[in-house]
């Protein structure tokens, strides 16, 4: 059991597509449910300058996955990506190492994972139309695993810096997508089939988008804990799911009203959630389980295809 290392760059060469790392998470939903998974909820602290920093752990019945990212938006100025961690994979009958992996690879992946499970069963499978709001890593990985599952066909895009915007435009038209870019935030809710907000955490931010600008058909993959909705016109929409009740019941700010909460992504994979005619909203601040699932997944393929490199040569 010698432990490897998977860079990013290894990570993302292993061909795991969205649909591998949904029926991943699905799978591990499973395992949950059956009391053989066990996650605590995700831990974060604010540390001032704007840096953010989570921490989660999961213990399956053959793995203990430990993840430890960090935002911090000085690293431009470094020539740095803003967000940086990494993976600790364990034997969780043992506790020795298996692997190390890189962590930006994984949140990306596994957050659009977690919205790609929701928007199976809440989004309109015809869909066509996407908006975006946040153009950065999260708006790729979600058109990735998005144009994978959908008839998507044109996207709207409401962003802050242009190279990002231009290679947002530049991934849909690879994907034989038409893209165009609006003035204001709400111009993407309007008429879109599917929205995706994944703008930078930053609790200050003063909200700015307007939950009544979604048609009645509409699914939100909300991935910014909701931090530029109004909260007063969240009761717009029809249903709401998070990914864990547990994980926000503990959670000492709410990302939305807990009325509006009709269950979490393990209940709606079990059927126990029916959603309701109208806008329809996945809010998620990311849980344990799915870097659980994307990290087994990375490492069974990784040790199959004999990648990454082994810790200590």
């Amino acid at each position: 059991m010698t432990p490897i290392h998977l860079s990013d760059d290894t990570l993302a060469t292993l061909g795991i597509t969205p649909a591998d790392l949904a029926r991943a998470i699905e799978d591990a939903l499973a395992e949950k449910r059956e009391g053989r998974l066990l996650t605590s909820p995700k831990s974060a602290l604010l540390p001032g300058d704007g840096r953010y920093m989570m921490a989660t752990l999961a213990v399956g019945p053959e793995l203990i996955v430990v993840k430890q990212v960090s935002v911090c938006p000085s690293n431009r100025t470094r020539d740095l990506p803003d967000t940086n961690g990494a993976v600790m994979v364990l034997d969780s009958q043992t506790g020795l190492l298996r692997a190390l992996l890189g962590a930006n690879w994984i949140t990306a992946t596994r957050t659009a994972a977690l919205s790609d499970v929701a928007a199976s069963r809440l989004a309109d499978p015809e869909s066509r139309v996407i908006g975006f709001v946040g153009t950065g890593t999260q708006a790729q990985s979600h058109l990735a695993a998005f144009a994978d599952r959908f008839p998507l066909k044109h996207a709207k895009i409401f962003g802050r810096g242009r190279p990002n915007i231009d290679a947002l435009i530049a991934s849909c038209e690879a994907r034989g997508m038409t893209a165009e870019v609006v003035a204001e935030g709400n111009d993407a809710l309007d008429d879109a089939d599917i929205v995706v907000t994944s703008l930078t955490l930053n609790y200050d931010i003063e909200p700015f988008l307007d939950a009544r600008r979604l048609k009645p058909g509409a699914f939100a993959a909300i991935t910014d804990l909701a931090l530029p909705w109004h909260s007063a016109h969240m009761s717009t929409l029809a249903t709401v799911v998070v990914d864990d009740l547990e994980q926000e019941r503990a959670a000492p700010k709410p990302m939305i009203a807990p009325d509006l909460i009709a269950g979490d992504l393990s209940s709606l994979v079990a059927g126990e959630v029916v959603p309701a005619d109208g806008p329809r909203a996945f809010v998620f601040r990311g849980i344990a389980l799915g870097d659980y699932a994307a990290a087994g997944l990375a490492l069974s393929r990784a040790n199959a295809q004999g990648a990454g490199t082994i810790i200590g040569d």
